[in-house]
């Protein structure tokens, strides 16, 4: 199985003591996407990125100083810099090594700067929603940027399974039509007044919790991942209606 996460908007990049640690695939495109954001002034990073000032000035100094070649001293491996709510679910600082060398190989994460990342690869720090509509030579957006590079990427996986724990802004990266893997994106609902709802915060950090169970527990098969139970979350049969598409409940409706 390979397992697929969104990246999140907000980022510690104080440093580790880690090794084994990786480049980024495509750091060429990420070059030439920043080479694309210098040129916005503070007012324009607003307006493209819907942010405050104080938000927007960060990233233009980001821009601005990211650098190749990079190294531990000025960058961090993306499974550690990321934070969020699918990565207080995942709980990265609490893995043994032979987890992380285990989801080096099973786990990658969608991102606008850097296209598609596994877990040790080396990132500098960035905004950049997938979103977007970056315009480039190749592109009007973020989407047609990236699709097939990160589509054949993700096929050069032996796996056969793609576990989707992605927001549906990152998985659109994807080319469905061209990907030769069977799709599996569980749904996480809690118990709200008499029934079953999905409710974000806590479908986001439900992703990172199954992230961490396929991880852990070396997950092969769907019996497997339909066995995730952290947290009180149960695969309920009975909501599944694509098996596809398992549904996860907690509570009591």
């Amino acid at each position: 199985m390979l397992i697929l996460l969104s990246p999140s908007k907000t980022m510690d990049m104080k440093p580790v003591k880690e090794s084994g640690f990786t480049h980024p695939l495509f750091t060429e495109q990420a070059e030439e996407l920043i080479a694309r954001l210098r040129t916005f002034s503070t007012a324009g990073l607003m307006e493209f990125m819907k942010v405050s000032r104080n938000i927007a000035e960060l990233n233009r100094d980001r821009f601005a100083e990211w650098s190749l070649p990079f190294s531990p001293e000025n960058a961090k491996p993306a499974l550690m810099a990321f934070t969020g709510t699918v990565y207080d679910g995942l709980a990265v600082d609490t893995f043994r090594k032979k987890d992380l060398q285990y989801a080096q190989n099973h786990l990658r994460i969608l991102s606008g700067l850097y296209g598609l990342l596994r877990p040790m690869d080396l990132i500098q720090p960035y905004r950049l929603e997938m979103g977007k509509a970056l315009k480039t030579k190749k592109s009007d957006n973020l989407y047609g940027f990236w699709k097939e590079l990160i589509t054949e990427e993700l096929n050069r996986s032996p796996a056969t399974v793609l576990v989707n724990l992605a927001s549906n802004e990152y998985f659109k990266a994807i080319g469905r039509e061209n990907l030769n893997k069977r799709i599996i994106s569980p749904v996480f609902k809690d118990a709200v007044n008499g029934g079953f709802k999905i409710i974000s915060v806590h479908a986001k950090k439900a992703r990172g919790l199954m992230a961490r169970h396929l991880i852990e527990n070396r997950i092969k098969d769907e019996q497997g991942l339909l066995g995730f139970s952290a947290e009180q979350y149960a695969y309920n049969p009975a909501l599944t209606e694509d098996p596809g598409a398992p549904v996860f409940t907690r509570g009591q409706p």
